[in-house]
């Protein structure tokens, strides 16, 4: 096997403090033909919650868990933090790791799921990261994705089971179960595996906790309103819901991994703003986030590319692959980014 000497836990990034949230927001959107008061509005979704994204903190208490995990367990790898789009950047991370003479290190890549965004934009980034470092940055191999690997789906699972509790016994069964995630435009969804992953997801939770009628729903979409994304959206499917006649919903926020803000603004604000002026009851159930037994699972897939232990997955698509080939997780249909 591959000798390593690092991990590198690989995410967004966000605002730390109000100063922080237009200089973030125009990292990430560079290059994208978006309008100023566009910015301005989803800036205000930070500065609800004071200016401050709950993704580092979150990011903080991972590595935290994890450096105790492998410390107990192995392999005994330093856990090195960098992001895309705000501090601690990769390629600051990168210079340190090489100060502190790492050679070569695997990445876990906060997203659960192959789509260009979560795959390889990360990659591309830290392949940017890398030659901007020069000579001295470590080689950098991803970790495999775990959307149907049992130390995500089983915490989710219970994460539901528990929200579910939440609807009043003799209204329970008949509460309606919607999952979401993320929407991508409909052309970079072609280019990937992840709509199918994520049905996936959606059915081996489901499974676990005995409902088969759970529904895949998306939020949290941008872009232009001509443009195709995945669909149906949370919203629409709420109004859905409340024509059909259903009094409870249950909110599985399956494509995140913490509680961050899709999640906290998007299901937590608007979607609960929307529920309770539709007279809907809306349970959220939380992410996986340090869920010992998720933080076990990423000790397991660094082991699987340091010692060979079995690739474990649930269902019957299993274990995803660990070196992406050339058309993985494209931006568009057939189409790399370079």
């Amino acid at each position: 096997m591959p000798a390593y000497d690092a991990l590198l836990v690989v995410s967004f990034g966000g605002p730390e403090g109000p100063d922080d949230v237009m200089p973030f927001l125009e990292n990430v959107l560079r290059g994208r033909p978006v309008s100023d008061e566009r910015k301005r509005e989803v800036a205000q979704h930070y500065l609800h919650f004071g200016g401050k994204s709950p993704i580092g903190d979150q990011c903080r208490a991972l590595v935290a868990a994890l450096s105790a995990e492998l410390r107990a367990h192995g392999p005994a790898l330093p856990v090195y933090w960098g992001n895309r789009n705000w501090h601690p950047m990769l390629e600051d991370t990168l210079r340190r790791m090489a100060d502190d003479g790492v050679r070569r290190a695997l990445a876990f890549m906060t997203s659960a799921y192959s789509s260009y965004s979560g795959c390889r934009q990360y990659r591309e980034n830290v392949a940017a990261a890398r030659a901007a470092v020069g000579e001295r940055a470590p080689e950098v191999d991803k970790l495999r994705v775990f959307y149907n690997h049992p130390g995500f789906i089983l915490p989710m699972a219970r994460n539901v089971a528990a929200a579910l509790d939440q609807v009043p016994a003799e209204r329970r069964a008949r509460a309606a179960l919607a999952f979401t995630a993320h929407s991508i435009p409909l052309g970079m969804a072609q280019g990937s595996n992840y709509e199918t992953q994520l049905r996936e997801a959606c059915r081996l939770v489901g499974e676990q906790v005995g409902r088969a009628d759970g529904r895949l729903v998306f939020q949290s979409r941008s872009g232009t309103p001509t443009q195709p994304w995945l669909e149906p959206d949370v919203g629409a499917h709420l109004r859905a819901l409340k024509d059909a006649g259903a009094a409870d919903v249950v909110l599985v926020p399956i494509g995140f991994i913490s509680d961050h803000m899709e999640v906290m603004f998007d299901l937590d604000v608007e979607a609960a703003a929307l529920a309770r002026e539709l007279g809907l009851h809306l349970v959220r159930a939380r992410t996986v986030g340090t869920d010992p037994e998720f933080v076990g699972m990423i000790r397991e897939l660094v082991q699987e590319r340091t010692a060979g232990t079995p690739r474990r997955a649930l269902g019957d698509l299993g274990p995803n692959h660990d070196v992406c080939p050339e058309d993985c997780c494209l931006a568009g249909a057939g189409r790399p980014v370079r």
